[in-house]
């Protein structure tokens, strides 16, 4: 009976962490989606739109670690893929995901596992300032897995020069993405510390 009682237990625990784990994927995939709500900003000289989707990719990947938080997208990019508005400028479908900017959709998914497995560490080895600016090393480590899969694809898809689609589909964004990057590294540390236990 103690076995049965124990594995009762155990099975309900079970259930309670995956029942808790889908619960934080679909936050953050939401929030992802939300963030679309802000209209992207079409720079000068690039059809990429500048929004704040990867703010929530990396927020996913720092907040959630690197399986929950690259599901967390792949959830998003679903959600596109059946043709609901959430990606930038309103859009849905597979033709969203298959058009120029495609390859960055696609990179969010690497950038939230790169960002969640360097958080990850970080957060086991420091605190406080100094989990901050390992924090923000994370983040930042996202933004060049964005660009190796998205500027390629974009300078296939558009049949112009790499050099081209470097300057249109990443450089005019750095900036941008640095100072997105920067946010949520400070927003995760002020999460690790009023919620460990999200972290374990």
């Amino acid at each position: 009976m103690p076995t049965d009682a124990s594995a009762a237990v155990s099975d309900t625990l079970a259930q309670d962490n995956r029942a808790r784990d889908m619960a934080q994927v679909a936050v953050f995939a939401a929030l992802i989606a939300a963030l679309t709500l802000v209209p992207g900003v079409p720079l000068i000289g690039s059809s990429v739109p500048f929004t704040l989707q990867t703010l929530g990719v990396t927020l996913a990947g720092a907040v959630l670690g690197p399986r929950k938080g690259a599901l967390a997208v792949l959830v998003y990019l679903a959600m596109i893929a059946v043709g609901l508005p959430v990606a930038s400028g309103y859009k849905g479908g597979l033709g969203v995901l298959t058009g120029p900017t495609g390859g960055y959709l696609v990179g969010f998914v690497l950038a939230a596992a790169v960002v969640g497995f360097l958080s990850r560490l970080v957060l086991r080895r420091a605190q406080g300032a100094k989990a901050t600016g390992g924090l923000l090393l994370a983040c930042l480590a996202g933004i060049p897995v964005v660009y190796a899969v998205g500027v390629p694809w974009l300078a296939a898809f558009a049949g112009m020069p790499f050099g081209r689609a470097l300057q249109v589909g990443a450089l005019v964004f750095l900036i941008g993405d640095v100072i997105k990057a920067a946010i949520a590294a400070v927003v995760t540390s002020a999460v690790a510390r009023a919620l460990p236990q999200l972290f374990r």
